[in-house]
């Protein structure tokens, strides 16, 4: 298996621009860094897919290690779609953007500013108190004995009992 030097030179130089982009502010670069990663993935499972060969059609007299593993190129397939789709999608939040703000650029929300205010001053008595079970398919205790009693979710509540009385004596008598 021989590597192109070349080849993984250009991806490494495109991976490390395209980390870059993506840590800009700006959605077009973004996109740039997007399409700049995708592209030097593509080229990494280029190089990593062995050694230029026949086309893994089978003919008579061709050795198996003649042929060209069909997976890579199956993955590279795969990659491209979803490359693509990604660039559509932010292609698409880009365009919304743009005609919403006029703007390209991701601005910090004044919430989030506000809270990165206030990391630093974090009272742990401030928080919230985590109620207790209130299911009905768990034994309750009885505060006044201090004994488990079982409760059955069986049992219809009084009221629950007398509004469905009350309902069906409405429904019957009209």
């Amino acid at each position: 298996m021989t590597i192109n030097l070349t080849l993984l030179v250009v991806m490494g130089a495109m991976l490390a621009v395209g980390i870059y982009l993506l840590l800009e502010r700006s959605l077009t670069r973004v996109l740039l860094g997007i399409i700049l990663i995708s592209n030097g993935v593509n080229l990494l499972i280029l190089q990593t897919s062995g050694r230029a060969g026949e086309p893994p059609i089978v003919r008579d007299g061709m050795e198996a290690g003649d042929y060209l593993d069909p997976l890579p190129q199956a993955l590279l397939l795969t990659a491209i779609v979803i490359a693509f789709a990604m660039v559509a999608l932010l292609l698409a939040l880009i365009y919304r953007s743009w005609v919403l703000g006029r703007q390209d650029e991701v601005t910090d929300d004044e919430e989030d500013r506000r809270v990165a205010a206030t990391i630093g001053a974090h009272d742990p008595e401030e928080d919230a108190d985590v109620g207790t079970e209130t299911s009905e398919f768990i034994d309750a205790v009885d505060p006044a004995t201090g004994t488990v009693r079982s409760v059955s979710p069986a049992e219809p509540r009084d009221d629950a009992a007398t509004a469905l009385t009350e309902g069906s004596r409405g429904a019957g008598e009209s």
